[in-house]
């Protein structure tokens, strides 16, 4: 046998299609395309405060902002489990 038909073999080929999609990867994708939807959706102005300052700005730059706030926290959650 190569080298190459060992690889292949042992698992360095392309990943086969059901491994590509596994029902995680699917609901996080899903889950991120709803998120997408609901965040464009929103694009009125609001009055945001933080602490002192008051901004208006349309309401999904703020949502993105607690969305990717939010998915940062969960991933250094899950890898502190590790």
């Amino acid at each position: 046998m190569s080298p190459n038909e060992t690889s292949r073999t042992a698992g360095g080929g392309r990943p086969r299609l059901a491994e590509a999609f596994t029902p995680s990867r699917i609901g996080m994708v899903v889950l991120a395309v709803v998120t997408l939807v609901f965040l464009f959706e929103n694009t009125r102005e609001v009055r945001i405060r933080l602490l002192v300052p008051e901004v208006s700005t349309p309401l999904y730059p703020a949502l993105l902002a607690t969305a990717l706030l939010g998915a940062c926290g969960s991933y250094a959650a899950a890898r502190g489990r590790k």
